[in-house]
């Protein structure tokens, strides 16, 4: 059976940081690529961020450069996502997902989904 089980979310002040973690089971984990989506309160999902299955190429969200940074460990079969200068508008669920090739925001194409971890931003 696979599990997708996302840790690390909590509260933290306006540029604090956090760094989630999703580890995986039941399926062969560097045969995906991996993705952080969110979803803020009232909103849709949003595709945060992307990472080849070799860890060598990562892609993010325009407002996302700079500030975080996605990578994995095969060998752990463990996704993260190092999240820098936090803003009150990251306050969301972060998803992690599995896909074979990069959908961005085209979420009915990833093929695994965690429950999420939620994710406030607060002073």
């Amino acid at each position: 059976e696979v599990h997708l089980v996302e840790s690390g979310g909590g509260l933290v002040q306006p540029g604090g940081s956090l760094r989630l973690s999703c580890a995986a089971s039941g399926f062969t984990f560097d045969d995906y690529e991996m993705s952080w989506v969110r979803q803020a309160p009232g909103k849709g999902l949003e595709w945060v961020s992307s990472i080849s299955w070799n860890g060598t190429s990562t892609y993010y969200a325009e407002s996302m450069k700079g500030r975080f940074t996605i990578s994995r460990d095969n060998a752990k079969n463990t996704l993260y996502l190092q999240m820098n200068s936090l803003k009150s508008e990251d306050t969301a669920i972060y998803y992690c997902a599995s896909s074979r090739g990069y959908y961005y925001n085209n979420f009915d194409r990833y093929d695994y989904w965690g429950r999420g971890t939620q994710v406030t931003v607060s002073s």
